[in-house]
Protein backbone atom coordinates (compact mmCIF):
# COMPACT_ATOMS: atom_id res chain seq x y z
CA UNK A 1 0.00 0.00 0.00
CA UNK A 2 1.27 3.46 -0.93
CA UNK A 3 -0.14 6.42 1.02
CA UNK A 4 0.40 9.96 -0.26
CA UNK A 5 0.73 12.54 2.53
CA UNK A 6 0.08 16.20 1.70
CA UNK A 7 -0.01 19.33 3.81
CA UNK A 8 -0.16 23.09 3.49
CA UNK A 9 -1.38 23.15 -0.11
CA UNK A 10 -2.53 26.79 0.13
CA UNK A 11 -4.38 26.76 -3.19
CA UNK A 12 -1.85 24.76 -5.20
CA UNK A 13 -4.14 21.93 -6.28
CA UNK A 14 -2.05 21.45 -9.44
CA UNK A 15 0.95 20.54 -7.27
CA UNK A 16 -1.14 17.98 -5.38
CA UNK A 17 -2.37 16.45 -8.65
CA UNK A 18 1.25 16.14 -9.81
CA UNK A 19 2.09 14.29 -6.55
CA UNK A 20 -0.75 11.85 -7.22
CA UNK A 21 0.57 11.23 -10.73
CA UNK A 22 4.14 10.70 -9.47
CA UNK A 23 3.37 8.48 -6.47
CA UNK A 24 0.33 6.54 -7.75
CA UNK A 25 -1.11 6.16 -4.23
CA UNK A 26 -3.74 3.79 -2.92
CA UNK A 27 -4.81 6.38 -0.35
CA UNK A 28 -4.32 10.12 0.25
CA UNK A 29 -3.97 11.93 3.58
CA UNK A 30 -4.22 15.74 3.69
CA UNK A 31 -3.07 17.49 6.87
CA UNK A 32 -4.80 20.82 6.42
CA UNK A 33 -4.23 24.26 5.09
CA UNK A 34 -6.35 24.09 2.96
CA UNK A 35 -8.96 21.32 3.20
CA UNK A 36 -10.91 22.86 0.31
CA UNK A 37 -7.91 22.01 -1.91
CA UNK A 38 -8.21 18.39 -0.80
CA UNK A 39 -11.88 18.43 -1.78
CA UNK A 40 -10.94 19.65 -5.28
CA UNK A 41 -8.25 16.96 -5.53
CA UNK A 42 -10.79 14.30 -4.52
CA UNK A 43 -12.97 15.38 -7.45
CA UNK A 44 -10.02 14.91 -9.83
CA UNK A 45 -9.19 11.46 -8.42
CA UNK A 46 -12.48 10.06 -7.12
CA UNK A 47 -11.23 6.44 -7.09
CA UNK A 48 -8.56 7.21 -4.47
CA UNK A 49 -9.89 7.35 -0.89
CA UNK A 50 -8.86 10.37 1.16
CA UNK A 51 -8.88 11.43 4.81
CA UNK A 52 -8.32 15.03 5.90
CA UNK A 53 -7.84 17.09 9.04
CA UNK A 54 -8.26 20.88 9.17
CA UNK A 55 -5.39 23.31 9.64
CA UNK A 56 -5.17 26.75 11.19
CA UNK A 57 -6.15 28.37 7.86
CA UNK A 58 -9.27 26.22 7.52
CA UNK A 59 -11.53 28.75 9.18
CA UNK A 60 -14.85 27.43 10.32
CA UNK A 61 -13.84 23.79 9.83
CA UNK A 62 -15.87 21.70 12.23
CA UNK A 63 -13.94 18.50 11.64
CA UNK A 64 -11.72 16.88 14.24
CA UNK A 65 -8.29 18.57 14.47
CA UNK A 66 -6.72 15.12 15.04
CA UNK A 67 -7.65 11.70 13.70
CA UNK A 68 -6.32 8.27 14.54
CA UNK A 69 -6.79 5.97 11.55
CA UNK A 70 -5.54 2.54 10.54
CA UNK A 71 -4.21 1.83 7.04
CA UNK A 72 -2.31 -1.23 5.94
CA UNK A 73 -2.32 -2.49 9.51
CA UNK A 74 -0.55 0.65 10.81
CA UNK A 75 -2.02 3.15 13.27
CA UNK A 76 -1.56 6.71 12.01
CA UNK A 77 -2.20 9.85 14.06
CA UNK A 78 -2.96 12.75 11.71
CA UNK A 79 -2.92 16.40 12.73
CA UNK A 80 -2.04 19.75 11.25
CA UNK A 81 -0.09 20.46 14.40
CA UNK A 82 -1.14 23.98 15.30
CA UNK A 83 -3.20 22.74 18.27
CA UNK A 84 -0.08 21.00 19.66
CA UNK A 85 2.37 23.86 19.02
CA UNK A 86 4.61 21.92 16.61
CA UNK A 87 6.30 25.07 15.31
CA UNK A 88 8.02 25.44 18.67
CA UNK A 89 8.28 21.87 19.99
CA UNK A 90 6.92 18.65 18.53
CA UNK A 91 7.14 16.73 21.81
CA UNK A 92 3.47 17.33 22.73
CA UNK A 93 2.46 15.81 19.41
CA UNK A 94 4.90 12.89 19.83
CA UNK A 95 3.53 12.24 23.33
CA UNK A 96 -0.06 12.19 21.98
CA UNK A 97 0.96 9.70 19.28
CA UNK A 98 2.66 7.42 21.80
CA UNK A 99 -0.34 7.60 24.14
CA UNK A 100 -2.68 6.30 21.44
CA UNK A 101 -0.26 3.61 20.22
CA UNK A 102 0.40 5.16 16.83
CA UNK A 103 2.97 3.68 14.46
CA UNK A 104 3.18 7.01 12.63
CA UNK A 105 2.68 10.62 13.68
CA UNK A 106 1.84 12.94 10.77
CA UNK A 107 1.79 16.71 11.10
CA UNK A 108 2.23 19.78 8.91
CA UNK A 109 2.08 23.48 9.79
CA UNK A 110 5.84 24.19 9.83
CA UNK A 111 6.30 23.92 6.03
CA UNK A 112 9.51 21.95 6.71
CA UNK A 113 9.78 18.32 5.58
CA UNK A 114 10.89 15.87 8.26
CA UNK A 115 11.14 12.12 8.71
CA UNK A 116 12.38 10.59 11.95
CA UNK A 117 12.26 7.01 13.18
CA UNK A 118 13.19 5.95 16.70
CA UNK A 119 12.80 2.23 16.15
CA UNK A 120 9.18 2.17 17.29
CA UNK A 121 7.41 5.10 15.64
CA UNK A 122 7.83 7.26 12.55
CA UNK A 123 7.36 11.03 12.80
CA UNK A 124 6.71 12.68 9.45
CA UNK A 125 5.99 16.18 8.24
CA UNK A 126 5.57 16.17 4.46
CA UNK A 127 6.45 19.88 4.32
CA UNK A 128 4.40 22.14 2.09
CA UNK A 129 3.02 20.94 -1.22
CA UNK A 130 2.03 24.59 -1.81
CA UNK A 131 5.67 25.55 -2.06
CA UNK A 132 5.14 29.31 -2.00
CA UNK A 133 8.51 30.77 -1.03
CA UNK A 134 9.96 27.29 -0.49
CA UNK A 135 10.43 24.07 -2.42
CA UNK A 136 7.22 22.05 -2.73
CA UNK A 137 7.46 18.70 -0.92
CA UNK A 138 5.24 15.72 -0.14
CA UNK A 139 5.42 12.46 1.77
CA UNK A 140 4.82 8.81 0.98
CA UNK A 141 4.20 5.99 3.43
CA UNK A 142 4.85 2.53 1.99
CA UNK A 143 3.43 -0.50 3.79
CA UNK A 144 4.16 -4.01 2.53
CA UNK A 145 4.05 -7.43 4.18
CA UNK A 146 7.69 -7.16 5.24
CA UNK A 147 8.49 -3.45 5.09
CA UNK A 148 7.18 -0.18 6.42
CA UNK A 149 8.72 3.14 5.46
CA UNK A 150 8.08 6.89 5.43
CA UNK A 151 9.87 9.28 3.07
CA UNK A 152 9.59 12.85 1.81
CA UNK A 153 10.23 14.04 -1.72
CA UNK A 154 10.72 17.31 -3.58
CA UNK A 155 8.17 18.00 -6.26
Amino acid sequence: MRILVLSDSHGRVENMARCVELSEPNYILHLGDCVRDAELLAKQFPAIPMTTVPGNCDYGALDEPEKLIELGGKRILMMHGHTRGVKYNIQRAVYAARECGADVLLFGHTHRALVDYDGAMYVMNPGTVGGRGTIATYGVITVNDRTFDCATYRL
